[in-house]
């Protein structure tokens, strides 16, 4: 059972990794608000015949908890497609992993939760590996890596609070309501801000239904399953990896390359997420469930 838990994920790494070319393309076409409005919107029309109809009605005390997750998918969902305008799928996808070295920093900051050494070491190795992918042989971040950054830290906040619902609610009814929020929200935010752009729908058209329906729909509710037969060591290491298939779509589809200096960057992230991964295991070999270890992006 853990392995088809473990295939089950690999197949979510890879549809997440390709969503970044989907959004990459959308992103030339369409803006951030009014594509991811229509992506999550179609994803919460897609997971709502799986609901039962008694769940239809949430729970007044859910209600807090999806208006938060809504509106923090919104802000992060909004940071990554904004950024995909400038920059790569290899560095959308290898910038957005490391919320998986946010998470701990950030439940230190805000929990006061003990911070180990390898985390320290994991975070010097991830800005050294951003440094290197993003304008590289420069000093400072291209603005499109520059908003997958501030991206990944809403959600590193986004994984730690779907982690302490997850607890208390039950997952489909939690999931509709955190996308109806935030495709509310960037419909809302896309009247006043890209409505212009609203000609490049039918353009971007395929990359909504792939988002919306295959991403979002299909690849949250393969992580559940998945999930019930993977550990959580396993389950954080095999997500993590669709920063590699980001940047092998982005070369397959997009022809998008990575100069010598830039894999080095990636090399640098990718430890610094095992690193983090070290910490995970600690920490769920403590508790039944652990923010660190659960959540997928796209």
């Amino acid at each position: 059972m853990r392995l088809k838990g473990n295939l089950i994920l690999l197949l979510v790494a890879i549809i997440w990794g390709v969503a970044f070319v989907a959004q990459r393309v959308a992103a030339q076409t369409i803006g951030p608000f009014l594509f991811n409005g229509a992506r999550f919107l179609l994803a919460a029309a897609v997971l709502l015949p799986f609901t039962r109809p008694a769940q239809h009605k949430p729970k007044k005390s859910a209600l807090p908890w999806m208006g938060a997750a809504g509106v923090l998918l919104f802000a992060a969902s909004g940071l990554q497609q904004a950024g995909m305008r400038w920059t790569t799928a290899a560095n959308a996808g290898f910038i957005t992993t490391l919320y998986v070295v946010f998470v701990p920093l950030l439940l230190l900051i805000f929990w006061r939760q003990r911070l180990p050494w390898l985390n320290w070491a994991a975070a010097f190795l991830a800005i050294t590996g951003v440094k290197l992918l993003s304008s590289p042989g420069q000093l400072h971040l291209s603005p499109g890596d520059g908003l997958e950054l501030a991206g990944s830290v809403v959600w590193a906040l986004h994984v730690i609070l779907v982690s302490r619902a997850a607890e208390r609610l039950d997952a489909l009814q939690f999931s509709l309501g955190q996308y109806l929020v935030c495709g509310l929200l960037n419909l809302v935010a896309a009247f006043w801000l890209d409505w212009e752009s609203i000609s490049g729908l039918l353009i971007a058209g395929w990359a909504i239904v792939f988002g919306g329906i295959v991403s979002v729909g299909l690849g949250h509710t393969l992580q559940v399953v998945g999930q019930k037969y993977s550990p959580p060591t396993d389950a954080a290491l095999i997500l993590s990896s669709e920063a590699v298939f980001a940047a092998l779509s982005g070369y397959l589809f997009l022809k998008e390359g990575l100069q010598p200096i830039q894999l080095a960057g990636c090399g640098l992230i990718l430890a610094a997420i095992l690193i983090a991964q070290l910490w995970g295991a600690r920490q769920s070999a403590g508790q039944t469930h652990s923010p660190a270890l659960t959540s997928g992006l796209d």
